[in-house]
């Protein structure tokens, strides 16, 4: 018996498992190829090819369970090969959606207004992007849009905090049911240009990420391409929270200056209450 086993690593290209036995009995082949599925389809997005050669003569069907046991423990390390690449995700749910998160669609200046109004209404404020472009000092402004973006947040009573700038980082808040506003360079190595979008789901297995971004409600990014993009244009990240909306995993003093942020906008009641929330 001939055992072939190929692995190719795209992590652009959700993955899949083929397993072909030829006239090797099902009831053998079939049971370990469900298992392989169930585990690794579309995981790190890794193809496996497994397959069994023998010509025309049978083979001993303890020959041919060891080779499929190989073959499943060489998908293993294929998979466990192409995961190194991607974050650890200690504790985390496996997938995450929030479905609740309101999209407006749109490309104009960057997306800008278009994910502030997202989380404005997210947090229960009545807003469209057409009326935060003058607040946004849209079009004319848009190099400066992350401080407007942020500036804006602060004046409607909200708390803008900064998250560290590691893909963990953003999936921890997402996992603990929060969006996260950031922006990515949208295109590719010959042009493109910043993005502002929500980040509001992933799944750990197939490794990508889940944005509102542009005109996509449900844009998917394989981890590595979603951080390489999110880097690339300067790894900024943050949450837009209620001052009673404590962040997953808050950082004390990150959490007071925000506060203090949020009184120096004029909403020094919205900046006693997140101070109040965190004991202080």
């Amino acid at each position: 018996m001939t055992l072939r086993v190929c692995g190719r690593f795209n992590l652009l290209t959700k993955g899949h498992l083929r397993a072909s036995a030829g006239p090797v009995q099902p009831s053998i082949v079939q049971p370990l190829y469900r298992w392989l599925r169930e585990i690794y389809d579309g995981r790190s997005g890794v193809t496996v090819c497994v397959a069994t050669e023998q010509g025309n003569t049978m083979q001993p069907r303890s020959n041919v369970v060891a080779g499929l046991l190989l073959a499943c423990s060489l998908v293993a390390g294929l998979a466990g090969c192409a995961s190194n690449n991607g974050p650890a995700l200690p504790g985390l749910a496996d997938r995450v959606e929030l479905n609740g998160v309101p999209f407006y669609r749109g490309n104009a200046n960057q997306s800008g207004s278009m994910v502030l109004a997202s989380m404005l209404s997210q947090q229960g404020i009545t807003i469209t992007p057409g009326l935060l472009d003058p607040a946004l000092k849209l079009p004319g402004e848009t190099d400066r849009l992350q401080q407007n973006i942020t500036q804006v947040a602060r004046e409607y009573g909200l708390l803008v905090y900064a998250l560290d700038p590691q893909l963990n980082a953003l999936l921890t808040q997402v996992a603990a049911g929060n969006p996260v506003l950031l922006r990515y360079s949208e295109g590719s190595a010959f042009w493109s240009q910043p993005r502002y979008a929500l980040l509001v789901g992933y799944d750990r297995f197939k490794r990508h990420v889940l944005l509102r971004s542009g005109m996509n409600r449900r844009l998917t990014m394989d981890f590595d391409s979603f951080d390489s993009a999110w880097k690339s244009a300067g790894a900024w990240a943050i949450l837009v929270q209620q001052p009673n909306q404590l962040p997953a995993k808050v950082d004390r003093q990150r959490w007071l200056d925000a506060a203090g942020e949020t009184a120096a906008a004029g909403q020094e009641p919205a900046a006693a209450r997140a101070r109040k929330a965190l004991g202080s």
